[in-house]
């Protein structure tokens, strides 16, 4: 009959022509020039299937979609029966694990599908900041770090300005984070410097200036003219703005240093021949596999290659080569078949790798997560300049890294937030300065704003002296100022004590400023983490995920959401 081509996945390639038999049928195939009958069974199609093979090879077929309706509307039946994944959850697993299942689906889909989980989770728990970095790090009262991310988005279209700008104010009033966010991290790209250049908060400035203003004549706007006319860049004021002090040091580990090393004669000719082979070390030992093996078996390592989005990857890479001996590396580069390094090469590559250490070491200590803004300071002042007073070869270079330093950090050395954010920090104090004055000013940034931190607390004392109108003429006393007295002792107090971060409890005001000035880090680092995350949960199986769900699942992931799931395994 006619029924038995209909579940077929070819069937719309023939034609039904009559029963033969009561097992088979004839058909013919309108693919063909000449009709042919042919003879198939009712319930195989085999010998159809065999003359699709055999005579249209070169004919791309088309599969057809089962129909699940006949014309009369009534459904046909399929040959074969896929089963459900609720028939075979009923028919096959226990009645506990059945449980399990529909508990660990009702939590994904409750973490999946629910738009404000996200919103909701982070909302209570940024409700008992009071200082939190764009970056999501913040510190809570017991002086722990904590971190989480809040968006991950794709902006479609040229990434300007005032673009980045709409994004960054749409994820703070998302997630209520207006007067929270004490600064903004991001990289040195000349699109963030101009959107939070341009998008400045309003400074108290304007305030006292309205203030000495009051008796000017008043001047009347036009309310409905206001709001019909589209406002400004400044619609909106985003947080002041931190740059990456780890891209900027890696800019003076390679912008800089590569520039002086080819400015100077002495140095051109071996930086770019020493560069070179290493380059070609690195490329013929990635993409060979022989080559890899051969590597290995000399240094018992694989050699590292060095990529852009590692700011320490350059070092690292040139420093897994000169760890081999000279006496091996070349007869390594004659198996490989690449250019040989001469001694004056090599002692370049080494007085290279000595001179790029104290970069390396900072780097390292800026991106880590448990890095407080309190320690970049201390680390472009003290640490780099120590590691490099120790140096006693290619004093050239150092000078030059130093003066880059200076240079490319001119705003932040001097800046009050980093003053203030180091100082605060119990393990630094004012130990790391050595001018006198300066640690003189900084005592006095932190008197200052000591006094600001907490107000009520200093004139609580005298609050209490308050008695009759009787007394008050009696015990006419000229006032002590209090308010100085109490911040300048907590200072003092502060400074002669130990460098624990716990005694911090000890200072409430001073606990409070390191709380707010450390909040943001020197790096960002964390949001170059999230992006390596995202190459993880967008592969290549799973590459059509929308925008919305892509970002959950790399929220969930982390901010370690998903560890509440784990549990039902």
């Amino acid at each position: 009959s006619k029924e038995s081509l209909t579940g077929w996945t070819y069937a719309h390639y023939f034609q039904f022509l009559r029963d033969k038999d009561v097992k088979n049928i004839i058909a013919t195939c309108t693919l063909c020039v000449k009709p042919k009958d042919l003879s198939t069974s009712r319930n195989n199609t085999s010998n159809l299937t065999k003359h699709l093979e055999r005579c249209h090879t070169n004919i791309k077929l088309v599969t057809k979609r089962k129909q699940t309706e006949d014309e009369s509307g009534e459904k046909t039946k399929q040959q074969k029966h896929s089963p459900t994944v609720a028939e075979y959850v009923v028919e096959v697993i226990p009645i506990i694990l059945l449980l399990m299942f529909m508990i660990l689906l009702s939590g994904l889909r409750c973490m999946l599908d629910n738009e404000p989980n996200q919103a909701v989770i982070l909302k209570v728990m940024t409700d008992s900041i009071k200082h939190l970095g764009v970056t999501v790090h913040w510190i809570d009262s017991t002086l722990k770090r904590n971190k989480a991310a809040l968006a991950c988005k794709r902006i479609r279209g040229r990434h300007t300005y005032d673009v980045i700008g709409a994004e960054i104010e749409e994820i703070h009033s998302s997630y209520g984070l207006h007067g929270k966010v004490v600064a903004t991290v991001t990289d040195n790209a000349s699109n963030f410097a101009k959107a939070f250049r341009v998008c400045q908060p309003c400074h108290l400035d304007s305030e006292s200036e309205n203030e000495e203003g009051d008796d000017e004549d008043p001047t009347f706007t036009d309310v409905i003219e206001a709001l019909s006319t589209a406002s400004g860049d400044g619609q909106f004021s985003l947080p002041p703005h931190y740059r990456c002090a780890s891209q900027t040091i890696n800019l003076i580990s390679t912008s800089d240093v590569d520039k002086h090393l080819s400015s100077c004669a002495d140095t051109k000719a071996v930086h770019r021949s020493s560069f070179a082979k290493c380059s070609a070390l690195w490329t013929k030992a990635s993409r060979s596999t022989l080559a890899s093996e051969q590597v290995e078996e000399v240094n018992r390592r694989k050699l590292m290659v060095p990529t852009s989005t590692r700011w320490n990857s350059l070092y690292e890479a040139i420093s897994r080569i000169i760890t081999i001996p000279m006496n091996e590396l070349n007869p390594l580069c004659v198996k490989l078949g690449i250019k040989c390094l001469n001694e004056r090469e090599y002692l370049f590559l080494q007085e290279y790798c000595t001179v790029m250490k104290p970069l390396t070491v900072a780097l390292d200590i800026l991106q880590g997560d448990e890095c407080t803004y309190g320690a970049l300071l201390p680390t472009l002042t003290i640490k780099i300049t120590n590691l490099y007073s120790k140096i006693n070869t290619f004093l050239v270079i150092s000078y030059c890294i130093l003066q880059a330093i200076k240079i490319r950090f001119d705003a932040v050395l001097d800046s009050q937030e980093g003053l203030l954010a180091a100082a605060t920090c119990p393990k630094f104090k004012l130990r790391w300065l050595r001018d006198e004055r300066r640690r003189e000013h900084v005592k006095e940034l932190l008197t200052k704003e000591c006094r600001k931190a907490a107000p009520a607390a200093d004139n609580a004392n005298v609050s209490q002296l308050a008695a009759s109108p009787a007394e008050i003429d009696f015990f006419d006393f000229e006032n002590q100022p209090t308010e100085s007295f109490s911040a300048e002792k907590e200072v003092t107090d502060y400074l002669r004590s130990g460098y624990e971060l716990e005694i911090l409890n000890q200072f409430p005001n001073l606990k409070k400023m390191y709380m707010k000035y450390n909040s943001p880090t020197p790096s960002s680092a964390p949001v170059e983490r999230l992006f390596s995350l995202g190459g993880l949960v967008l592969s290549p199986k799973r590459n059509r995920l929308c925008d919305r769900r892509f970002e959950k699942l790399l929220l969930m992931r982390y901010n370690h959401l998903t560890s509440k799931v784990t549990n039902y395994f």
